[in-house]
């Protein structure tokens, strides 16, 4: 049985960092391509925020360009998400998404084979 396990949310004052963290267990992360989601309350999930794809590419918005960095460590089956420079229009709840084709990250709404069950991102002073 596949799961994805996000982690690392938490309040984070504007400004200041957050690293997520997505585990995986029951697929091999080296053949899947990994995407990070967002959806604030109210709101229609986004469309995909980043991406790194099986063969190391990676894929950013322009809404977290400069600001966000996807990593991942195929041998511990984990894709971080570091969160930089966090601002009001941050917070939500946080998801990752799995795919054995990158492409299906970009699509909206997106293919993904799996998803997290998410963790919140709360920024406030």
């Amino acid at each position: 049985q596949v799961q994805l396990v996000e982690s690392g949310g938490g309040l984070v004052q504007p400004g200041g960092s957050l690293r997520l963290s997505c585990t995986a267990s029951g697929l091999t992360l080296d053949y899947y391509a990994i995407g990070w989601f967002r959806q604030a309350p109210g709101k229609e999930r986004e469309g995909v925020l980043c991406f790194s794809s099986s063969d190391g590419d990676t894929y950013y918005a322009d809404s977290v360009k400069g600001r966000f960095t996807i990593s991942r460590d195929n041998a511990k089956s984990a894709v971080y998400l570091q969160m930089n420079s966090l601002n009001p229009e941050d917070p939500a709840v946080y998801y990752c998404a799995a795919t054995t084709h990158s492409w299906r990250l970009r699509v909206y709404p997106p293919r993904a084979d799996y998803w997290g069950q998410g963790t919140q991102v709360t920024v406030s002073s």
